[in-house]
């Protein structure tokens, strides 16, 4: 596994990639599945419900470190199976929700890679954004790792 992260000079983006140990179609089913999602994304058992196609809803209850839990919800803007998925997060109290791109680009049979990006409103969204990408991104790895030795 291999991780290259950046952030743009302009605006309140950030790009991350990393090259992870899995096909793009394990990747794409971690992304997209409901009980696998909530495995590695600190999402509560139970609460995820996805509708993958351009217009369908999904929404997931999170939990933080310290036992607290959060939901969220929204859309998805952009499906291309197994290459691409655009996020629709709602927010509250802005009109427009904030989007994430996740494109997967498969190396070779064992390896592909992922890169997430967003542009956020502020430097401070940005950075909570691009941290928590980095969390998931670290937990989808050691998921796909696991499943990998199954």
């Amino acid at each position: 596994m291999s991780t290259e992260q950046t952030s743009a000079a302009n605006g309140f983006s950030y790009t991350l990639s990393r090259t992870l140990d899995a096909p793009a179609v394990k990747v794409w089913r971690a992304w997209t599945t409901p009980d696998q999602y909530a495995q590695w994304a600190y999402a509560v058992a139970g609460s995820v419900e996805m509708d993958v196609r351009p217009g369908g809803a999904w929404k997931a209850t999170m939990a933080t470190p310290d036992g607290g839990q959060f939901p969220l919800t929204g859309s998805y803007l952009e499906v291309t199976e197994n290459r691409l998925l655009v996020v629709g997060m709602d927010v509250p109290g802005k009109p427009a929700p904030a989007a994430m791109t996740m494109e997967l680009a498969e190396q070779d049979d064992h390896h592909t890679q992922i890169v997430l990006r967003q542009t956020c409103d502020t430097a401070e969204e940005r950075d909570m954004a691009e941290q928590g990408s980095t969390m998931l991104l670290d937990s989808l790895s050691t998921f796909l790792t696991e499943e990998a030795r199954d």
